[in-house]
């Protein structure tokens, strides 16, 4: 997802954090000024839906406005999966590790 708050807020010409505090406190959310920072300068981890709700009243927009999905190919492009970073082979898949002393493990019993 990309997050989109700075730029909702300066087409509502807000610029800086201190002020989208002031636009969040008429609709009656007030989060401190740290989170509001935070939620600024980066794209948070987390929000919680109710915040979600009151950040859209107070810039007079939408979810879709603050936030954007971004297409698992243009991820791909940029990351590596997971897999192959590990083991660096496309589609080479791991190999279970056996027990010390070389033994593999007896089947359940029925």
């Amino acid at each position: 997802m990309k997050w989109n708050l700075r730029m909702v807020a300066a087409q509502r010409d807000i610029w800086r954090p201190v002020l989208l505090l002031e636009a969040f406190k008429e609709v009656g959310f007030t989060p401190s000024l740290s989170k509001v920072a935070a939620m600024w300068g980066g794209q948070p981890v987390t929000v919680r839906l109710d915040d979600l709700d009151k950040i859209c009243a107070a810039l007079d927009c939408t979810v879709a406005d603050l936030m954007q999905a971004e297409t698992a190919a243009i991820l791909t492009e940029h990351d590596e999966s997971p897999l192959q970073a590990a083991v660096g082979q496309p589609g080479a898949r791991p190999v279970p590790r056996t027990p010390s002393g070389g033994q593999r493990r007896s089947l359940p019993p029925n």
